[in-house]
């Protein structure tokens, strides 16, 4: 049986951490920001864990 592929999108989009939790970037932040408060943006800003029901899912796309 052949490997399984890691699905392209999904490489890009997220990282596996070392505890096994999927890491994603915040989403709304590539463009009409200039009407959104600095606080608002600043809140965007860094990553965050996805949920734990959908974790299964993207691992699954990674191949982990």
């Amino acid at each position: 049986m052949p490997k399984m592929k890691t699905h392209s999108s999904a490489k890009k989009r997220f990282k596996v951490t070392g505890s096994g939790k999927v890491k994603r970037f915040q989403a709304n932040t590539s463009h009409l920001m200039r009407k959104r408060t600095k606080k608002a943006k600043t809140r965007l800003n860094g990553s965050t864990l996805v949920s734990a029901v959908d974790q299964p899912r993207i691992k699954n796309l990674l191949c982990k």
